[in-house]
């Protein structure tokens, strides 16, 4: 059964949908979006199997030709986001598809009821993550792709960054059950950079 989709975020503020709010700092609540997540010995080779390709190296998010993102946080476990342009279907298709008698070694993870889903853009959003999270997120420091399990705002969470064409831009997800705190430590902390929401217009006016 899909699980339905709901944003964490409970009293969102309202929305900057342009693109120079984005390429400045923005904040996004994608948490309506479809993500799916497996872990366990077989998984890899069973996603290999649905015609995902992943690399050997773990904390790297490897993009798909349908637009997913494949966020390999260990050898055994993989978080699966949603393209720009949403890939609704093929992430419901992995969900139906997976079953515990034909998918040996891989359980599946409900990462849409229990992960919030935020996007942080903007040439800012390195210096601002370095107020609120220990890894240094600076493109030097933090390629493209990269993959952090870390505290950010004393939160477990991870960071993926997934830059938006020239603009730099993180997935950041958390505890379902923080979001509402999440959301207002970022707000805060992106304050003295102009920070805004922003809603996901502004991230297709990105590319």
């Amino acid at each position: 059964m899909t699980a339905m989709r709901k944003s964490f975020v409970h009293q969102p503020p309202s929305v900057e949908a342009d693109a120079t709010a984005a390429a400045r700092m923005g904040l996004a609540d994608l948490s309506l979006r479809p993500r799916t997540g497996f872990k366990g010995p077989g998984t890899m080779a069973w996603l290999a199997g649905q015609g995902l390709v992943v690399g050997e190296a773990a904390n790297i998010a490897y993009p798909q030709s349908s637009g997913l993102l494949v966020a390999k946080l260990a050898p055994t476990e993989a978080l699966i986001l949603g393209g720009i342009d949403g890939n609704e279907a093929t992430i419901d298709t992995l969900d139906r598809t997976w079953s515990i008698d034909t998918a040996a070694g891989c359980y599946a993870l409900p990462r849409r009821d229990t992960h919030v889903w935020l996007r942080v853009t903007g040439s800012a959003a390195p210096v601002m993550f370095s107020k609120i999270c220990a890894v240094d997120l600076r493109a030097a420091k933090f390629a493209n792709h990269t993959i952090a399990q870390t505290s950010v705002a004393r939160l477990n969470a991870i960071v993926v960054r997934d830059d938006l064409g020239a603009t730099p831009a993180f997935h950041l997800l958390a505890d379902s059950a923080s979001a509402d705190y999440l959301w207002r430590c970022l707000i805060d902390a992106m304050a003295e950079f102009d920070g805004a929401p922003i809603d996901e217009n502004a991230l297709h006016r990105l590319l």
